[in-house]
This record gives structure tokens, C-alpha cells and sequence, in this order.
């Protein structure tokens, strides 16, 4: 059984602009069925890291908060703290570059709160009972709320091919040490003819677990090592890669589903996903790098499944930019497998089918 995708294109004029869209996505994709009045809507997005420029822009949020109040519905915006040491670590830090990134709340119209708490400790475990977790450990601000709004930013991905509504449910809503447990099957593995010394890495790694040693070159400690990965995409000289645990590539996208059924496990919940500034690599970064295909559109559905598959279609059937880092490879079918040929990006949604996240089948419905 298929389910419905609605879309709409970027196109915009003074009769209908994209703000406007969005507020018909809304309605049409069926969200207006899920609030009830008097309920904590939790509105999850990412805020963006400092310095990074192709986070969803606070304006379509807003707009998205003003068709939840029209029916009642309390929303609140809300990320979990990062795992690695950057500026969402924490809740001070994490609402401070909300702030700077433009989510206040004068612009918003909406509070701010960081789902798992000052320092990443509030959380509830939320029984699973699935192939990897037991029980997954998701921020309490989102375990709480009476219903979910996922606004995704969908873009390429370094460890899980490409990032969209299940990643941003799974892995954005658990805990920090939540996010630990789905990142154990990652360790890092030093290139030394690469190495330039820099402590770009030690310096983002939460443990210690990596630092400059006397020959003047990156050494890891994989004792403490936690798997966060975050040393690989912080290097800039692409001088450390991910060696997986005994070839257990599948496992982490397998890891971010499970959390997602847990998010959403006996609560109503709806995608909005954004197909514009689709950049290689995550959010989480500290720069956003220049987009690899056009921009294409905005979609919503009541299925995270679904939504991920259509905006992997909907790139793939786009021509790669000149300039960005599919240079030479612009007519490649598979752009994410172009971007990471290791990764298989297809595992999140056939295993999310497989647990009943939601369908890969899809009709497509344009505004």
C-alpha cells in the first residue's frame, strides 16, 4: 500500500509565495486531523551549528508554529544536545546558537526547548524490543509531547549516505547517550600520509579520545574511544575515515530507525521535509559546503518512510552542480552513493519498512 507525498515546487509569486506553500502542505498532508487544542506539539528541527548556513530557515518555522496555534495545539521547538564537543553540547550553548542562528523567539513566535535537558541527561527509555536495542533513550521533551512535527533538511550524509526525516527523528531525538549507543559500531582510522597536525580533530573529540602525538601526527586511543565519528568530519584534510566494527556498516542507519520507532511509538506525528540547499554533508557541521544538485522543492507526509524515499528520488532524477563536490560526477544515478560509495543509503528505509516506520511506496501529490 502506497502512501501520499505531497509536494510542492519552488516556484513562488505575489499570489502564492513559499511561506504560503508551506501552510498548504500542512493542511493537505493531513496535520490538521493530529492537533487536538490543548496539545504540546513538539516541533523538531535542527537549529544548525555555528557556522553552518543551510539549516531550515526561521521563517518557514514560524509559519508551520502559526497553522499549529490556529488549532490549539501548544507547539515548542526542540533539538537534543550533540554528542561531540561543538556549540549544541549542552543546553546553554544549544540555545544560545539557536538564538544567533535566528530561532528566537520574536521571530519564531514559539519557546525553545532542548529535548534532553542542560546536559543531556533527561531523557526516558521507551521500550523497543527490536534487533539492536531493548530500550531506546529519547529526550524527554519530545517522549512527552502529545505530538510530533518533524521539519527535516534533507541533505547528504557521511556515515548513512543521506540525512531526512528518519535521521532527524532517530538520532535528533535521542539523548546524548542515546546517540552513543547508535554510533558504537563506528571507530575512526588515522591516514597519516594526510595528517597535517592541525587539532582540529582533538579538539571537537567529547572524550579525549584523540589527540596530536610526538611524531606530530593524530593518534587515537580506541579504548575511549565512544564510535561519535565526529573526528571524521571535522578533519579538513580528509585525513580520518570510518573504519566500521566487524563490517557493521548497516548498523548504524539500523540503530537510527529503531530510535525513530521509538519517538513515534503510540504518538501522532507528521514530516515536513525541505529539499533545498542539499548539501553533502550534515547540519551538525561547523560550514555547510556548496549544494550538490539544484534546489527542488518541499514535501509533507504522515509517513517518514515514505517522504525519505521520495526525496532520494527526487535528487537522484537531478543533474549534479559544477563546482560542488559531484564535479565529474554529475550524471550519476545514485548521487549519495557518488558522495559515499561505502555506505548503502538504502538500509534506513528497507529497514524501516521492515519495522513498520512506514512504506517506501509512494504517490507523489503536487500542490
Amino acid at each position: 500500500m502506497s502512501s501520499k507525498v505531497h509536494f510542492t515546487d519552488m516556484r513562488a509569486s505575489h499570489k502564492l509565495n513559499l511561506i504560503d506553500k508551506v501552510g498548504k502542505l500542512f493542511s493537505e498532508a493531513g496535520f490538521k486531523e493530529m492537533i487536538s487544542p490543548g496539545d504540546l506539539v513538539a516541533v523538531k528541527l535542527h537549529f544548525g551549528e555555528k557556522g553552518n548556513t543551510s539549516f531550515i530557515r526561521p521563517q518557514f518555522i514560524r509559519k508551520i508554529v502559526e497553522e499549529i496555534k490556529k488549532l490549539g495545539g501548544k507547539p515548542f521547538l526542540t533539538d537534543a544536545n550533540t554528542l561531540y564537543v561543538g556549540s549544541r553540547s549542552n543546553a546553554v550553548d544549544h540555545l544560545k546558537t539557536a538564538i544567533e542562528n535566528g530561532f528566537a523567539y520574536a521571530v519564531v513566535d514559539a519557546p525553545l526547548v532542548i529535548a534532553d535537558g542542560l546536559s543531556g541527561k533527561d531523557y526516558i527509555q521507551i521500550p523497543v524490543n527490536l534487533k539492536h536495542c531493548k530500550d531506546v533513550k529519547i529526550g524527554s521533551a519530545v517522549a512527552m509531547a502529545d505530538v510530533l512535527v518533524a521539519v527535516s533538511h534533507f541533505k547528504g550524509h557521511e556515515a548513512t549516505g543521506f540525512g531526512g526525516a528518519i535521521k532527524n527523528v532517530g538520532m535528533g531525538c535521542g539523548s546524548r547517550a542515546g546517540k552513543q549507543v547508535m554510533h558504537s559500531d563506528m571507530l575512526p582510522r588515522i591516514k597519516e600520509e594526510k595528517c597535517k597536525a592541525c587539532s582540529r580533530c582533538s579538539q571537537w573529540c567529547p572524550t579525549g579520545a584523540i589527540a596530536v602525538g610526538e611524531l606530530k601526527k593524530a593518534v587515537l586511543d580506541p579504548k575511549i574511544c565512544i564510535g561519535c565519528g565526529e573526528c571524521t568530519i571535522t578533519c579538513p584534510h580528509g585525513a580520518i575515515s570510518v573504519n566500521w566494527r566487524n563490517n557493521m556498516k548497516d548498523a548504524l542507519q539500523e540503530k537510527i530507525a529503531e530510535y525513530a520507532y521509538g519517538v513515534v511509538k503510540n504518538k501522532k506525528a507528521g514530516y515536513i521535509t525541505f529539499l533545498n540547499n542539499i548539501t553533502p554533508d550534515c547540519d551538525c557541521f561547523n560550514f555547510s559546503d556548496a549544494p550538490v544538485v539544484k534546489d527542488i522543492g518541499i514535501l509533507a507526509s504522515m509517513d517518514m518512510v515514505a517522504i525519505d524515499q521520495a526525496c532520494a528520488d527526487l535528487v537522484n532524477k537531478e543533474r549534479g552542480l559544477p563546482g560542488s563536490r559531484l564535479e565529474g560526477k554529475e550524471d550519476a544515478k545514485d548521487k549519495f552513493a557518488a558522495l559515499t560509495p561505502d555506505i548503502d543509503w538504502s538500509r534506513q528505509l528497507q529497514y524501516g519498512e521492515e519495522i513498520g516506520l512506514g512504506s517506501r511506496k509512494y504517490e507523489l501529490v503536487e500542490l
